[in-house]
């Protein structure tokens, strides 16, 4: 169950489990949690259960979470809330919660004394420990600090932290009670002690190593001549990945249960240690193939690694270097003013100014003065002379965004501008050179559009010397994980939040995902699941792709049936719905057209002047044989 540790001055630590929906800390006595003495108000903050998890809030501007300053904040295990003079520190799990160490006993009468260890003093260590881990102290150091405490807290005169390594237990550290490596010892220290702890799990203490029958004829018991020996499991999720060992080799019955009390707290902040340690190598090496991957895929500011975008890439760069007029075309979302600004970047205009003018965003009426520019009185408002966008971008590349929304007026004035190299202002008489390179932008079928006379053939040929066809995002295979990838290390950080990856569920849900909005849509889709996941790896809901939302995937044959439909149909409407035509063209009988359009429901459309079940003069077989 999750858990607060409270550590107040001169008070003794309390563990307090968040068992209410909403827990209120304060001063008075009226709150879940009253700490009277640690300079709080009345009701200074609170912890509310959220989505699966726990949000602090602090009601004043004081708190703090890990050391920043905080006014709401999602809580993971090991963070320390502080207020006032009071600390915090949130465990989401029972196991977590380090024990509160004893005061060990003395030694009975005629034994060497045993080293006594009070409460606050312990308690003083774990905090000094607890501060080296907020300020991001090395691991090593880290351990170092664990095994010099331990040494120190429980009268032992060396300790070893020992990890398992392909199942092999493996010492990477080892102290002495003078704070020396004690290196000469590290391979004299494998026996059958550990192996017990190993095997069991659990703890053990051998008073007098030396005079036991069971464990004299230890290895290290006999090498290190140790009398007095402890030895406790790090454990993470009940799976042993090391242990904490300390020994004397002066004093036997040194240590007790009390001692080993004292030892499991060290031992339980030791697994946090190591466990935090183990995720910052994986997170160290994900993030270095990501850059690699990144690396490689990576054109300027664009990545992609996929065939098509390979070839996109090497279409850039050989039209970059020619001062000819480019059309990018692609759906929306699939980064064509990118493309546009590599283009602008590898070409001799790279110092000159890149001008954006995204066609489809301004109104019809101001779109001529923004490109051209306006002189003085030359309409309502215009009440000074203004630079069009096209002189703007005099010695450099001008970018024209949808240009299929541009009305058909302007398509004219733009069609000169690009012919004569010159431009004149809205209500002025004179022209003006402009030396400019054009690369215009659609997400339109500018070839159905000219068919429908809504875009003029000869600006198309004028603007399409060079097409770059840029592919969804659906269609680059594994370009997809990595731009998510990509994008998801970068919100991370900017976020403040250390996200891991995605679940193998949720890359699969979006590798069947149709995006509409192509990269645009996959960029927003991370940043918003950064903000809200409560987990460091991003879901499928996270990315809020429902399964309406995915794309089944079809049985071979069912695929094909549906394939056949959509491309029948699509013959169908290129022969104007006649039938017998589309069936020459596709090679079948008639009578698999007729079939088709009764299959679908659809009403069979006349052809050639006849009714629509009428046949041509050499097809005599009656619809639907």
């Amino acid at each position: 169950m999750p858990s607060l540790l409270l550590e107040a001055p001169e008070q003794p630590p309390k563990a307090v489990k968040l068992v209410r929906p909403l827990t209120t800390i304060g001063a008075s006595s009226d709150n879940d949690i009253s700490v009277p003495d640690a300079g709080l108000e009345a009701t200074h903050a609170q912890v509310a259960r959220e989505g699966g998890g726990f949000v602090v809030t602090g009601m004043l501007r004081d708190m703090t979470v890990n050391g920043r300053r905080e006014k709401t904040k999602r809580l993971s295990s090991g963070d320390v809330v502080r207020i006032g003079r009071l600390a915090l520190t949130f465990y989401a799990r029972d196991e977590e919660v380090p024990s509160p160490p004893p005061v060990l006993r003395p030694a009975p009468a005629g034994r060497p004394a045993a080293v006594t260890v009070e409460v606050v003093s312990a308690y003083k260590r774990v905090h000094a420990f607890s501060m080296k881990l907020l300020d991001n102290a090395s691991t090593e150091s880290l351990v170092e600090t664990i095994l010099d405490s331990i040494v120190e807290l429980t009268g032992a005169d060396k300790g070893f932290l020992v990890l398992l390594e392909d199942g092999q237990p493996v010492v990477r550290a080892a102290r002495h009670i003078d704070k020396i490596d004690i290196q000469e010892s590290l391979d004299q220290l494998s026996d059958s002690i550990l192996g017990r702890v190993i095997e069991t799990k659990k703890p053990l203490v051998v008073a007098d190593a030396l005079r036991d029958e069971e464990w004299s004829a230890s290895r290290s018991v006999m090498n290190l001549k140790l009398l007095s020996v402890m030895c406790c499991p790090l454990l993470e999720r009940d799976e042993i990945k090391g242990l904490l060992y300390v020994g004397n080799n002066q004093v036997a019955h040194l240590f007790d249960e009390a001692a080993l009390d004292v030892m499991n707290v060290f031992a339980a902040q030791a697994s946090l240690l190591l466990s935090q340690a183990r995720r910052m190598v994986e997170l160290t090496r994900a993030n270095t193939e990501l850059e690699t991957q990144l690396e490689q895929a990576r054109f300027g500011s664009i990545v992609g690694a996929c065939d098509s975008m390979k070839e996109v890439f090497k279409r850039v760069r050989k039209v970059a270097t020619a001062d000819i007029s480019v059309l990018i075309t692609g759906e929306t979302g699939t980064g064509k003013e990118l493309i546009a600004r590599e283009i602008h970047r590898n070409s001799r205009r790279i110092d000159g100014p890149f001008v954006v003018v995204n066609c489809g965003a301004i109104p019809e009426n101001l779109l001529e003065s923004e490109l051209f520019g306006h002189v003085r009185g030359a309409f309502t408002g215009a009440v000074n002379d203004k630079m069009g966008r096209f002189q703007a971008a005099d010695g450099g590349t001008i970018f024209l965004d949808e240009v299929g929304e541009m009305p058909l007026n302007l398509q004219v004035k733009l069609l000169r501008a690009l012919q004569e190299h010159e431009v004149t202002k809205v209500g002025d008489t004179r022209s003006q050179n402009v030396d400019i390179r054009v690369v215009a932008a659609t997400n339109r079928v500018l070839e159905q559009e000219i068919k429908e006379g809504r875009f003029r053939e000869d600006l198309y040929y004028r603007l399409n010397v060079v097409n770059v066809a840029l592919p969804p995002l659906r269609d680059r295979g594994d370009d997809l994980s990595i731009l998510a990838k990509y994008f998801l290390a970068k919100e991370s950080e900017s976020q403040g939040r250390k996200m891991k990856g995605f679940t193998k569920a949720a890359l699969v849900a979006m590798r069947k995902y149709r995006w509409p909005g192509n990269i645009r849509e996959l960029e927003n889709r991370v940043k918003k699941a950064v903000v809200l996941a409560d987990k460091p790896l991003i879901t499928a809901d996270d990315l809020d792709i429902r399964p309406e939302d995915v794309e089944d995937i079809l049985p071979l044959s069912a695929a094909k049936e549906r394939f056949q439909v959509r491309y029948i149909n699509m013959v169908l409407a290129k022969n104007d719905g006649n039938r017998t035509k589309t069936a020459r063209d596709l090679g079948v009988d008639p009578r698999t057209i007729f079939r088709h359009l009764e299959k679908i429901s659809q009403p069979i459309p006349p052809e050639d002047g006849h009714s629509g079940l009428a046949l041509d003069a050499d097809d005599h077989t009656p619809p639907g044989f």
